[in-house]
């Protein structure tokens, strides 16, 4: 487990990551948003005051180690979505901008519902604010409109989500570059960041082929259930990885790049200065 800290207006507050998410120290966020002198007794007033939150406490906070000055302590933590809901619950002026941003979140993910293209500009002024290239943004977001179409795929023939999604993608993913995307992170020496969000040109073309062959086979043969779609998903993995491999042997050079795209981007901007 990883201790780090955070620093919000020139305050620390401790975080540690725990099933590969970062989880807050309560305490902390409570102490720089209300500047209490006993953050225990505020955390148990508040919980007194909203009754809702404290029914559901058990479900948004963990105990977890964290390193202090003293060493390793049991601290109770919240995850990112725990501690939006702690702040809703903080009547201090400090606590405003987060309040005023979650509620705008919140109507831009309503008008996102009822228009989705809204979602898709949004989606590319984010990726052009972090210094994309226009030609990469246009590969990310037809690759995440292949992605769609095969999770829909995989949802129609009997594919449970979240954790069979990981597998299947697993096995397109090892077909396609011969690694999985845990061990493809590990290449690229990323933690929790998007894995496609450092890929270069040539490796989310390859993703899309992936998806993109899977995504067809299984349109034609109507696999159902995991272990039938696994088979698929490593058959559809397979004509890309083949595809790849064609084309390092005509190049002479590798497909996968241990380099982060955004920054190996970023470095050759400054370059040119």
């Amino acid at each position: 487990m990883e201790t780090k800290i955070a620093v919000f207006k020139g305050k620390s507050i401790r975080k540690t990551l725990f099933n590969n998410e970062w989880w807050f120290v309560i305490e902390d966020v409570v102490l720089v948003l209300t500047d209490s002198s006993d953050p225990k007794q505020y955390i148990k007033r508040m919980k007194q005051r909203d009754l809702e939150l404290n029914k559901g406490w058990v479900q948004i906070v963990h105990t977890l180690a964290v390193d202090t000055e003293g060493g390793q302590q049991k601290m109770i933590c919240a995850n990112t979505e725990g501690i939006f809901r702690i702040i809703q619950s903080i009547p201090s002026p400090k606590a405003e901008p987060f309040k005023r941003w979650l509620a705008k979140v919140g109507y831009e993910r309503v008008q996102e519902i009822e228009d989705p293209e809204l979602g898709q500009k949004r989606t590319r002024a984010l990726y052009k604010a972090k210094g994309y290239s226009e030609d990469w943004i246009e590969k990310r977001m037809r690759g995440i409109a292949i992605r769609e179409e095969l999770t829909d795929e995989w949802n129609k023939h009997g594919v449970e989500k979240d954790r069979e999604y990981e597998i299947l993608t697993a096995e397109i993913s090892k077909a396609t570059f011969g690694f999985t995307p845990s061990e493809y992170k590990k290449l690229k020496k990323l933690q929790r960041e998007n894995l496609r969000d450092h890929m270069t040109d040539l490796e989310l073309i390859f993703s899309m082929l992936g998806e993109a062959a899977t995504s067809e086979i299984t349109k034609v043969e109507h696999p159902l259930g995991f272990d039938e779609n696994r088979h698929v998903s490593k058959r559809g993995g397979r004509i890309a990885g083949g595809a790849r491999e064609k084309l390092e042997k005509e190049t002479g050079k590798k497909v996968v790049s241990p380099d982060n795209y955004l920054s190996e981007t970023q470095k050759r901007k400054k370059l040119k200065r």
